[in-house]
């Protein structure tokens, strides 16, 4: 008797753990959105395991699995062109934009090369930047980024992978952590 009452013990703490832990990656992933947004968004793993269901036009994730590691954030909520902007960067391959897409990274971020979309760390010469509360826009066509600064701590809008198949307008909404 004791020994079945410890299995049902052990077997539910595993079963709350995992809805816990569930419970958990889809918090993360919506704090990533707009309110409105975030209420209809479906929220999917990196495995792309369904964390929950949505009716809207945005698919929210938590932060990645290697940054979730760290201790780190970066939850992000994303429209059909970013789905596609995402599957091509994370197979390395070509992508062409055929419409503007929106991203939102309202948690903000652990940091990134703002020139080199496959740097893992700071270099002298990689332009690293921890960004706060962003959206990222995808424009159609790469002519339109003409004209925007690439400079991160300039103030304002800037370009992140310009020259790349991944370039996209970085739009920062809040003030940066302080590093």
């Amino acid at each position: 008797m004791l020994l079945s009452t410890a299995i049902l013990v052990a077997v539910g703490g595993t079963a709350a753990s995992a809805a816990d832990d569930k419970d958990a990656l889809i918090k993360d992933a919506l704090s990533a959105a707009p309110p409105e947004i975030a209420k209809t968004a479906m929220v999917m793993d990196w495995d792309h395991s369904m964390l929950k269901n949505g009716s809207g036009p945005y698919t929210c994730m938590p932060s990645d699995p290697n940054t979730r590691a760290k201790g780190g954030r970066n939850p992000m909520c994303v429209d059909k062109v970013w789905e596609a902007w995402t599957d091509a960067y994370v197979s390395k391959k070509p992508f062409k934009a055929t419409d503007v897409g929106i991203a939102y990274m309202l948690a903000g971020d652990t940091g990134a090369s703002n020139t080199d979309p496959y740097a893992t760390a700071a270099t002298p010469t990689n332009q690293w930047v921890v960004e706060g509360p962003h959206v990222m826009v995808i424009a159609p066509d790469a002519a339109q980024l003409e004209g925007l600064s690439t400079d991160p701590h300039k103030g304002g809008a800037y370009v992140m992978w310009k020259g790349t198949p991944y370039a996209h307008i970085m739009v920062p909404v809040a003030e940066r952590p302080k590093q």
